[in-house]
């Protein structure tokens, strides 16, 4: 029987990604310590750093 699949919010998403890209943990363990499957934090992260790199860089007045 098809399992069937877990839906995450945006938030959770961010803060799993955020652990990995600012507190430099590595992929593997957060998925683990966050029980998630670890091919689709690490999607996340890898979508996300491309989200970045497309962002135009903020100007400050």
């Amino acid at each position: 029987m098809a399992e069937e699949r877990r839906k995450f919010t945006a938030e959770f998403r961010e803060g799993a990604v955020r652990i990995v890209t600012e507190i430099g943990k590595p992929v593997p363990e957060v998925a683990k310590d966050l029980g998630i499957n670890e091919r689709s934090l690490a999607s996340w992260v890898s979508r996300a750093k491309r989200a970045e790199k497309a962002m135009p860089e903020r100007r400050t007045r």
